[in-house]
């Protein structure tokens, strides 16, 4: 509907009397892109460019189809799309662009035609790529052959101009001057005639070139295949065919095969073979293939009556053209009788020892047949050992020609071949079997250089570790090995007795137990000799290798473990997480991984306190330290090696957590009396026991004493007096360790007097001031000495401590 509205408009405009008369044409290139401008067509229209907005100018063509645009600020013709001049008017000579410029107030237009100029943008094709034509041969010079031309879609001098033949040759030329219709069009002209048996076919390529610039070509192959004529007869590759045939030959057998060659082709080389002579009586005996040309027998021949035969073949084409060559057929006389191979003498086994020159066989060859055919040879079959020696007529030798090794070949298997000259030869084959004996000429030799066997330590007596292999390429007694130790230099002991080798078939033992902590590895030398005369003999030497079994547990070197406490180590209360308390130092005497040892915190009193190095075995404090732990931490630190059961020792210390260090030789001492007490925890029970059943018996005892005593006091006896009672507590003093009732001094810590012990008065304190003076004590002083009373009288404020401790830590002088 758009297209046919524009159409009416402009047959409106058309009528209109403002149109102009001529109008205005401009030129442009094809394949002009988008935007490409073509002329100013307002200022060729006589209108300024502010005309074509106000007066609405637009383009209008017959086709609808917009080729150009109008630019209405500048009044320039610009290319609206790609111009494609063989699409738009394809081979037409011009091509010109039709449309109007429509001025609409007022009304006014003016018609624009634009020529699109064609451009060399395409080049000759031709319709095929290959051509093929025959042409008979012997066809006469000038002969011509019309040809397709190729096509080209631009125009004028953009067109095809010329054609050319790549490469030129001989035969044939291009003719492109000839016009039908003012149409040009191309012939293929003969220039020399053509013979197919020189050459059957002629290739070359036909090249059209048009005219622009630069030149544009296209190409198409031109083969020509020659037609054959019969104009050449059949040739024989021979005159003369010479055959020979045996006389016994079978009915069938080839004699010979006679062969003509045709230059021509098709049914003109097509050739047929048949005898020429058909009465001769020759050629009743042979037949001939007429495709192949064999000249086979139909029956057996014989020499004796006939030692030739002579025949006519005839080669003949499909052209009827032949041509005639001889057969001569030569009877051969047949070698019937083979030769015949008699033995004289032969020595078998011989020494491997031998001398080259050794003969081992005489015999004689001879043959019935006469002539060449009775002519004999005799060969021995790859052989280099022993070679064949002429003696004299007829007479041969098998003899040796090299040293002879029974340990490479035992056995010889000779082949000796007999042949006449006849053709074919007929042989005769004799074979030798030649044992070789043995001389003891080979020691024994190990299957290795050296020997390494393994035996664990505390291995059971005659164990099998090993065995030494031995071969000798000898045999019987020369070949029988047997093994022996021998020292590894003729001045040194005998073997290592703990070792042994069975004598018959190399098999090692270890006769006792190894210890690998004592001896690691024993070297020794295996002989192995054969019973040959003399015997031969060599030595291995075979490594016993001790592999360590995990029989060592390990032994702590540090803490020392051999005092009856555990040793004590000083940790500071404000040691942080990571404080290195010790390091167990421990060794194993196995080797490998059973001496790969590893700790473990086992036991302690409070386990979540310490952590043990897996590998270092450095004692760490997990933890910072806090008033809630106790004084004293014991540990037991596990250490275990690697082996297979593995085995473990264990390390046990103490570590004591101090404030205050000057506070080291009281803890210390407390702490050392703790755990002999504790050490001692069972004997104390036993004697706890003991004492007990002893004290009820002293105390029954002693109340019986009393309540005798006190009779006696009531009957007015006195036991003791003042003097008496003075001079035995005087005794006493003396007779004891310590003469003073107070022989301690007690040295404590700063500030300790009011909080570690309390002093003691006197437990008699109603004795007379002279007892007193005199330092003598009695029965219940010497009970408590020094004043002291029982271990409840001693308080300490640190409840970790004891009262035995706290005596240990005393200083005493």
């Amino acid at each position: 509907m758009e297209t046919a509205r524009q159409v009416l408009c402009l047959c409106a405009f058309l009528s209109l009397p403002h149109a102009r008369a001529e109008p205005i044409r401009y030129s442009v290139a094809e394949e002009s892109e988008s935007g490409s401008v073509v002329a100013n067509v307002a200022e060729d229209a006589g209108l300024a460019p502010a005309q074509l907005s106000a007066r609405r100018a637009r383009l209008l063509s017959e086709d609808g189809r917009q080729h150009f645009r109008l630019d209405p600020g500048s009044g320039r013709l610009i290319v609206a799309e790609r111009l494609d001049r063989e699409e738009l008017c394809g081979q037409s000579a011009t091509c010109t662009l039709p449309f109007e410029l429509l001025l609409a107030n007022p009304v006014q237009f003016f018609r624009v035609e634009v020529a699109v100029e064609d451009i060399n943008d395409h080049a000759p094709v031709f319709p095929a790529e290959r051509v093929t034509l025959k042409i008979v041969e012997r066809s006469d010079p000038g002969s011509r052959f019309p040809l397709q031309g190729a096509q080209d879609m631009d125009v004028g001098s953009n067109g095809i101009q010329a054609y050319s033949i790549s490469p030129e040759n001989e035969y044939f030329s291009i003719d492109f001057e000839s016009q039908i219709k003012g149409k040009k069009y191309i012939e293929l002209v003969l220039e020399k005639t053509l013979d197919r048996e020189e050459q059957a076919e002629v290739d070359f390529n036909l090249i059209a070139v048009d005219g622009g610039s630069p030149p544009r070509s296209g190409t198409t192959q031109i083969h020509i295949v020659i037609l054959d004529v019969n104009d050449n007869a059949p040739i024989f590759s021979q005159d003369l065919y010479v055959g020979q045939v045996l006389e016994n030959a079978p009915e069938g057998s080839v004699v010979l095969r006679v062969a003509a060659t045709d230059r021509d082709t098709g049914v003109n080389g097509d050739i047929s073979y048949q005898f020429s002579q058909a009465g001769d009586q020759s050629h009743s005996a042979f037949m001939i293939d007429p495709m192949s040309g064999e000249i086979k027998l139909t029956k057996s021949l014989d020499f004796e009556a006939a030692e030739k035969h002579e025949l006519s073949v005839q080669a003949t084409d499909g052209g009827g053209l032949s041509a005639i060559c001889r057969v001569l057929v030569q009877v051969v006389d047949m070698n019937d009788n083979a030769p015949e191979v008699m033995i004289s003498s032969f020595t078998s086994p011989i020494s491997e020892d031998s001398l080259p020159g050794t003969v081992v066989a005489l015999f004689t060859v001879r043959d019935r047949d006469a002539g060449a055919n009775g002519k004999i040879s005799c060969a021995l079959e790859d052989q280099l050992s022993f070679s064949l020696r002429p003696a004299y007529k007829n007479y041969f030798e098998l003899v040796t020609v090299s040293a002879l090794d029974r340990e490479e070949i035992a056995r010889y298997i000779l082949t000796v071949t007999a042949a006449d000259a006849g053709s074919p030869p007929l042989t005769t084959t004799q074979t030798f079997t030649v044992d070789i004996s043995d001389v003891n000429d080979n020691a024994p030799v190990f299957s290795q250089t050296s020997y390494t066997m393994y035996v664990r330590e505390n291995n059971v007596p005659t164990v099998l570790v090993g065995t030494v292999i031995a071969a000798d390429a000898d045999v019987g007694l020369n070949g029988k090995v047997t093994y022996s130790l021998v020292p590894a230099h003729p001045t040194e002991q005998p073997p290592c007795s703990c070792i042994s080798v069975n004598s018959e078939n190399g098999d090692m033992f270890v006769l006792r137990p190894m210890d690998y902590e004592q001896v690691k590895q024993i070297e020794v030398l295996v002989r192995a000799s054969d019973a040959g005369s003399p015997p031969l003999s060599a030595n291995v030497t075979v490594h016993l290798v001790v592999v360590d079994e995990n029989d060592n547990a390990p032994l702590v070197l540090y803490p020392s473990q051999d005092s009856s406490s555990p040793s004590s180590e000083l940790v500071p209360v404000s040691a942080e997480a990571g404080y290195l308390i010790t390091k167990v130092v421990a060794v194993d005497a196995d080797s490998g991984q059973n001496s790969w040892l590893s700790y473990h915190l086992l036991k302690a009193s409070d386990p979540g306190l310490f952590v043990v190095g897996a590998q270092s075995g450095e004692v760490r404090l997990r933890r910072s330290l806090t008033e809630r732990d106790t004084v004293k931490q014991k540990l037991v630190v596990l250490v275990r090696d690697n082996g297979q059961p593995p085995l473990s020792a264990t390390a046990a210390m103490s570590a004591l957590l101090l404030s205050d260090f000057s506070d080291v030789r009281l803890t210390h001492s407390s702490l050392t009396t703790e755990d002999e007490s504790s050490s001692l925890t069972i004997y104390l029970i036993i004697s706890l026991v003991f004492i007990s059943l002893l004290f009820l018996v002293s105390t029954a005892a002693f109340v019986i004493h009393k309540v005798c005593k006190r009779k006696e006091l009531k009957d007015g006896h006195v036991l003791y007096g003042v003097n008496n009672l003075q001079s035995n507590l005087a005794d006493a003093g003396a007779a004891g360790p310590l003469p003073h009732a107070y022989c301690y001094e007690i040295n404590l810590t700063t500030g300790s007097g009011n909080s570690e012990f309390k002093f003691l008065k006197p437990i008699l304190p109603s004795l007379p001031p002279q007892i007193r003076a005199t330092g003598g004590t009695t029965s219940s002083e010497q009970d408590f000495p020094c004043g002291l009373g029982s271990s409840g009288d001693i308080e300490p404020d640190n409840p970790g401590m004891h009262s035995a401790e706290q005596f240990n830590s005393l200083s005493f002088n």
